[in-house]
This record gives C-alpha cells, structure tokens and sequence, in this order.
C-alpha cells in the first residue's frame, strides 16, 4: 500500500466524505530514518472554510508509521469516507 516516491513521501492519503475533504494523512521520511504521518482534520461540523486541525506523529521506523496509517484509513473507511492515495 505504501511507497515512497523520491522525495521523501512515503504515502499519501484524502479522505473525503460527500465531496468534502475529512483528511489528509501523509508521512515523510525523516533524515534519520524515522517517519512522520503528518494529520489534516476537517471536522465536519466546522465551516467548509475553516482551518484544518494539524498533528505529528514521529515514529522511528517506516513499518510503525504505515502501520498507524493503515488503521487511520480503515477507521476513516468504516466512517463512510472516500480514500484516495
């Protein structure tokens, strides 16, 4: 599922729900081999224009990374949300 494109990015994903953006999950390697999932949340209740609630995770290897990822997404799935990479 995940894979890194060259520039550090390890994955990518939208989650969108009745065309409007939830959230964004991202990682990105960091110098020293750890992974940071950076979080965009849109609370749905917030106004379409409203800024994102953004949050770090550092974790030191890719594998606990893309796994925190795959369960942020599968949550995501259950809730009716759209994904896209």
């Amino acid at each position: 599922m995940a894979r890194n494109n060259g520039n550090g990015e390890v994955f990518s994903y939208e989650a969108r729900r009745e065309g409007r953006t939830v959230a964004v999950i991202r990682g990105v390697t960091g110098a020293d081999g750890s992974v940071t999932v950076e979080t965009q949340v849109f609370p749905v209740t917030a106004p379409a224009n409203a800024d994102p609630q953004t949050r770090p995770f550092v974790f030191r290897t890719r594998e606990q990374a893309i796994r925190f990822a795959d369960e942020a997404v599968l949550a995501l799935e259950y809730l009716g949300c759209n994904l896209a990479e």
